[in-house]
Order: C-alpha cells, then sequence, then structure tokens
C-alpha cells in the first residue's frame, strides 16, 4: 500500500527510528513464546478471549495490557505491579544493547511481512511525517495514557507504513540480509501465524536504516489511539527524554503490501427488527440466504456500487444499501471532500446512528469488532444488533490522509498487526 501524501519530505523532518533495548520474555521462565503473547488490546474479543488469554500462561501479556480489576485505577496498579514483579524475578528482561528489530510474520497462505521495530520520534500530525487517517476516541486515549503512566512503558507496538525506494541503502535490504541469519526468537500462535524477531546493533546498518528513513513519511495503519496516547504523554515531560519516542513497527509497503479489512460495529441495545422499522424507505433493505461467507460476498457485491451493510443478529441477514439522496444530503456534512462523504463509515455514523437509531457512540451502545463471526454470535448472544461493514479502498485512506483529512474512528483494519508481547520498551520515570 502507498504511504499517504509525497513519499520524500526534508530530512530533518522524516522518521527518525532509534534502537532502544527491548524487554523481552526469557523463554526458560514461561511455558512458551506463543502462550504469553496477545493480539492487540483493541482486538482482543472480551470476555472470551480475555479470559481464554489470562488461563494460556500467568505472565500472558494481556495482563498488562488489559489489567483486570474494579476500578480503572486499581486495573492501571496491578499492571504496574506485575510489570515491575515480572522484571525483578527475570521474566521479562532487557536486551544487554540497544537495536532495531526486525520483525517478521509468515501466513500459511503464504503470506509474508517483515519490517522494524524501533522507538520512533514522535511529530505532530501538521508536520506530516507520521499520517493518521482516522479519528480517536477521547476516553480510550485517557484510559491508555493511565495505564502508560503507571506502567512507564509502551506495553506494544504501534504498525504503521512508509514506501521504501529499494535501493541497496534502504533499510529494507538491510531487513532482508538479517533475516537470513538465526533469530532472537521464533514461535508460532494459535492463529497459524509463525512470528521470527532478530536484532540490528551494528553501528553501520543502524546509521544506514536511519539514513534510508530520514526523508520518509508514514502512515499509522494500526494504533490511532496509542498514537495520540503517545503525544499527550510527550506534553507532560520535559524535553528531551524518552517519551519523545513512542515504540513502533514500521512496514515498507512497496516491498509488503499490508491487508485492508472491515471493523464491525454491535449495537447493544437495539434489535435487528427495530434497527429495520427505523429505516422506514430511506434505505433499500433485502433479505440474503444463505451462510455468513455467502452474505459477506452478497455485501460485497453491493459496496461495489455505493454505501452497503449487512445486519445481523436475528439469525438472519439482511443487506441494507442505496441510501435516499435527500437522506444524505441531511445527514452527512457538507464541509469535507467527496470520498470522506461516500465513507460507508460516514453514512453509517451520520445517516444511521445520528439520525435514524439516535445512538449515542459510547461504550456502553456501540462496541467495535474486528472478527466477523464473534460480531454476529455476540449480537444474537445480547438481541442486538450486528453491522458488518465492507473494507474501504486503501487508496482511499492514502487520499484522504495526504489531505490532512481523518476517517470516521475504526473504519478500517490493516494487518497482519504485531503480536503484543514480543517485545516491549521500558520508559524512564
Amino acid at each position: 500500500m502507498n504511504t499517504a501524501g509525497p513519499a520524500d519530505v526534508p530530512a530533518r523532518m522524516g522518521l527518525d527510528l532509534t534502537p532502544f533495548r527491548g524487554l523481552r520474555y526469557d523463554p526458560d521462565r514461561v511455558g512458551s513464546l506463543s502462550a504469553v503473547t496477545s493480539p492487540p488490546y483493541d482486538v482482543v474479543v472480551r470476555p472470551d478471549g480475555l479470559h481464554h488469554l489470562e488461563s494460556s500462561d500467568p505472565h500472558n501479556i494481556v495482563r498488562l495490557i488489559l489489567p483486570q480489576a474494579t476500578t480503572p485505577a486499581a486495573r492501571n496498579k496491578k499492571a504496574a505491579d506485575t510489570l515491575q514483579r515480572w522484571l525483578a524475578e527475570g521474566v521479562l528482561a532487557a536486551d544487554s544493547e540497544p537495536g532495531l528489530y526486525v520483525y517478521e510474520q509468515r501466513a500459511d497462505d503464504g503470506m509474508l511481512q517483515r519490517g522494524l521495530i524501533g522507538a520512533l520520534r514522535l511529530s505532530e500530525p501538521s508536520e506530516g511525517v507520521v499520517l493518521p487517517h482516522e479519528d480517536v476516541m477521547p476516553h480510550i486515549v485517557a484510559d491508555r495514557a493511565d495505564l502508560m503512566r503507571a506502567t512507564s512503558a509502551n506495553l506494544e507496538p504501534l504498525l504503521l507504513t512508509y514506501r521504501g525506494n529499494g535501493s541497496a541503502a534502504d533499510a529494507t535490504a538491510i531487513i532482508e540480509r538479517t533475516a537470513q541469519h538465526p533469530p532472537l526468537l521464533a514461535t508460532t500462535t494459535e492463529d497459524g501465524f509463525s512470528h521470527r524477531l532478530w536484532s540490528v546493533t551494528d553501528p553501520e546498518d543502524l546509521t544506514a536504516i536511519q539514513k534510508g528513513l530520514a526523508r520518509r513519511q508514514a502512515l499509522i495503519a494500526d494504533g490511532h489511539h496509542r498514537w495520540a496516547t503517545y503525544l499527550r504523554l510527550r506534553a507532560e515531560h520535559p524535553s528531551p527524554s524518552s517519551w519523545d519516542f513512542g515504540l513502533v513497527l514500521l512496514v515498507d509497503t512497496a516491498r509488503y503490501p499490508l491487508r485492508v479489512r472491515a471493523i464491525h460495529r454491535l449495537l447493544h441495545h437495539l434489535p435487528v427488527a427495530d434497527a429495520l422499522a427505523a429505516l422506514g424507505d430511506s434505505f433499500r433493505v433485502r433479505p440474503v440466504e444463505g451462510p455468513l461467507s455467502e452474505a459477506l460476498e452478497a455485501l460485497s457485491v453491493a459496496a461495489a456500487e455505493g454505501n452497503a451493510f449487512l445486519l445481523a443478529g436475528d439469525g438472519a441477514f439482511h443487506l441494507v444499501d442505496h441510501p435516499s439522496p435527500d437522506l444524505l444530503a441531511r445527514t452527512v456534512p457538507a464541509d469535507r471532500p467527496e470520498a470522506w462523504r461516500t465513507l460507508d463509515a460516514t453514512v453509517l455514523h451520520s445517516a444511521l446512528l445520528d439520525h435514524i437509531w439516535r445512538i449515542p457512540d459510547v461504550p456502553e451502545h456501540i462496541a467495535y469488532i474486528h472478527d466477523t463471526a464473534a460480531t454476529v454470535s455476540k449480537a444474537e448472544h445480547e438481541g442486538g444488533t450486528a453491522v458488518l461493514m465492507h473494507p474501504v479502498c486503501e487508496e482511499v485512506v492514502r487520499d484522504l490522509a495526504s489531505l490532512g483529512v481523518t476517517m470516521p474512528r475504526k473504519s478500517t483494519s490493516f494487518g497482519p498487526k504485531p503480536a503484543s508481547g514480543l517485545v516491549l520498551r521500558a520508559l524512564e520515570r
């Protein structure tokens, strides 16, 4: 995938990826590396996924990224105490010298992704170095900031993309050469992905990587809330300090294109029958026969022609498309580019959630879930409505980000996402 905007920016304003001493699990002190990893915090499907991860190993990283207690303050203190205990016991230990980390993910279907994990100097969107493409929810940023303050650590990397130029001096060339050596660690998680990690510590390689990235800009593929958290916490600490940097995985998508998937909505308190009745003649509604796979195919066909959604939760599938032009004119803000106004997420939130269903965008009413089948299952269990989305086109993401226009929050899911728990970054207290 292309990153947003031009490939080059002034070197003094480009990506500054710096080595750090990664915190990593000692394989001799845990059941297995696979058992202590987790998907990113916002991908864990609660509560089933959380309980499964907690029971897989007493040291699973989910105990840090999603600590469980009766109050937010107690949760954050629990995470901080757990981290300090694991460090004291040697469950987690810092590498002996600073480095950048080559990270590889490989799937059975032949998918291969490699990138660099490092500490990236933070920058505001207005500087044009790291570009967001989605809005964030303030309460999530506040929650992540409280956790990061308590632990003084970057517990999981963001996923950023850039485009290399393919030259011999490019960072990707060093990544490929490094991946020919034995890794620091290798594991396969239960989702079938294999993970390998190497450390780059040679001064010449580090200099070459930093020089190759110095004129590049990046697009935030996954982790907008954590990036906003980084910026908030940087503002709280005098510079220079380790808070000027944040943990990221940087992938050259000229070499390794990412996959783009949709993020679905679960409307906890809206039954499907009520959701459909409220639509009236503002949308076309058609039943879709067959299993989920066939319903998603019907959604894909409809989405190629315009805005389309798939509602589920009552044991059936309902294709909702062809929104009324009058409805869109009345509900979708007109002061944005057409590419933004015609996004499915824009129409969903402006026309359906805000206007027709009148559902506030708060966790008590709406859950954002990456897994399609899980969204349907939870809707059926709760008696709510699953709103299944079709993935947005990659080019639209790039073009809007280059214009400085953010998409509605949780509009896209780029992947594969880095596994949490393979490498952490400690911050000064």
